[in-house]
């Protein structure tokens, strides 16, 4: 972190120079927003179609749309060259999961979301219970993480402890390299470890560093600086709104949810039952459009993947249909695989058709999903109440603060149909989204060669 610090003062002294490169033009004679970032799986990342997305990226397009200009992302190695970029005067801003840090001669947002970091070890590794057991150990950290100044601290006080900073890196690497086995420990945050254990259930917190910050966007220290106080406001309106809540409940509320053996047991499900599975799927998907994966991880909610699964309450098969949908949706066997799996997604896909038109994906498909396991009734009667608490009923993230309520007498008593299990919806909610999450990065996309026509998805008379 000093060698950070000193390359950056060194970089302010050489502005001095009369070849100094002019800065960029103000965003609105630009005509655009020009951020710089890396990639990064929470902040700014590339999806499989190649589109960009991330918690970082979707605030950024909005405050663009506020500003009425579109938003450029430049991708820059790591958060070193993010920030130099500011300061070279190449970019408005840097939004790139930066920690804030006051020690940068930069201009700070206010904080987009509170992070603790940690030391992250495999669970056979030695345990971590104060300190000085560090001593000895080594510890991997991404070039211009936060947390590489407070391991600097901690190897003044403990002997033989070494730092390795790894440059053009990502969290998510150093994790997936220390479950094979490169690293002995690595210095992340929370949020980035519990992405990782999806895939590696193996990682475990080996030790809570005593540091705890924000991340923040970095802008020039430029006085008046038009951009600035747009980013305040917007900030303060995001807060005061809840979208800040809403789009980080919408790349990491549900990350935590499962635990070591919880993933365990999908991964070795994945291996002994989905190959058998997996034709079905393709061919749901093909016939409804929905990723069959998705359609995957809502069939190991309900019966692990097994096909002859049966609860106390009647409902039966791999997709847990009642006889009456089973019935209403043509599937004569709820205990073949195949009827089962396109009764399903059948089902699913009329729930997500029901809903209204002003819903958008992704809460869409995951008050679906609540509605599978709740029905479309209760999943109104929930919305009624919400609404009348002066909640977004079309946002998931207010709608699985409201579902619980339908347990409760006072609550239960405005349904037609009477009390639900409105927490159980929301727990099989978010765990479909986790399993959702790890096959979407284990498993790849169907693309049928020749897609039937959808169908029409009615209920019978």
């Amino acid at each position: 972190m000093r060698i950070l610090v000193l390359a950056v003062l060194a970089f302010i002294l050489s502005g001095c120079s009369p070849n100094k490169p002019p800065r960029i033009a103000d965003f609105r004679s630009l005509g655009e927003l020009r951020v710089a970032t890396r990639l990064d799986a929470i902040s700014y990342r590339m999806d499989e179609d190649g589109r960009p997305s991330g918690f970082e990226h979707d605030l950024l397009e909005r405050l663009g749309a506020d500003l009425g200009v579109p938003v450029r992302f430049v991708v820059y190695p790591d958060a070193t060259r993010a920030l130099d970029a500011v300061l070279n005067g190449e970019a408005h801003l840097a939004a790139a999961g930066l920690g804030l840090n006051d020690r940068f001669p930069l201009k700070w947002s206010a904080p987009l979301r509170e992070v603790d970091y940690v030391l992250v070890s495999r669970s056979d590794a030695p345990e971590v219970d104060k300190e000085g057991e560090l001593a000895g150990r080594a510890i991997t950290v991404r070039r211009g993480a936060l947390s590489a100044d407070t391991v600097e601290q901690i190897q003044k006080r403990v002997p033989n402890l070494t730092m390795h900073l790894q440059a053009k890196v990502d969290d998510q690497t150093l994790l997936a390299q220390l479950a094979e086995g490169k690293h002995d420990l690595v210095a992340t945050d929370r949020v980035h470890f519990a992405l990782a254990a999806q895939l590696y259930p193996a990682l475990t917190v080996a030790y809570d560093l005593p540091l705890k910050s924000y991340i923040a966007w970095a802008l020039p220290l430029e006085p008046n600086d038009p951009l600035a106080s747009e980013v305040q406001i917007f900030l303060d309106e995001a807060r005061e709104s809840a979208l800040l809540s809403r789009i980080a409940d919408r790349y990491f509320g549900h990350v935590r949810r499962l635990d070591e053996a919880d993933i365990s047991t999908f991964f070795s499900r994945i291996q002994e039952r989905l190959p058998a599975l997996r034709p079905h799927f393709h061919d749901a998907q093909a016939r409804t459009g929905i990723d069959w994966r998705y359609l995957a991880a809502l069939a190991y909610q309900e019966s692990h993947w097994d096909p002859y699964a049966i609860s106390p309450t009647g409902v039966r098969g791999l997709m847990m249909l009642t006889a009456d949908t089973a019935d209403r949706l043509g599937v004569s066997d709820r205990l073949d695989a195949r009827q089962s799996i396109l009764g399903g997604a059948r089902y699913f896909s009329m729930l997500k058709e029901q809903l209204p038109d002003e819903i958008e994906d992704p809460d869409r498909q995951w008050l679906a999903t609540a509605a599978y396991n709740l029905g479309m009734g209760h999943l109104n009667g929930a919305r009624a109440i919400a609404r009348g608490m002066g909640r977004d009923n079309a946002s998931w993230w207010d709608m699985k603060a409201v579902l619980p309520l339908l347990s409760r007498p006072q609550y239960a008593a405005r349904l037609k149909a009477g009390a639900a299990r409105g927490g159980e919806a929301v727990i099989m909610t978010e765990n479909i989204r986790n399993f959702y999450d790890i096959l979407v990065r284990l498993e790849p996309a169907y693309e049928p060669a020749l897609t039937p026509p959808k169908l029409r998805l009615s209920q019978r008379p």
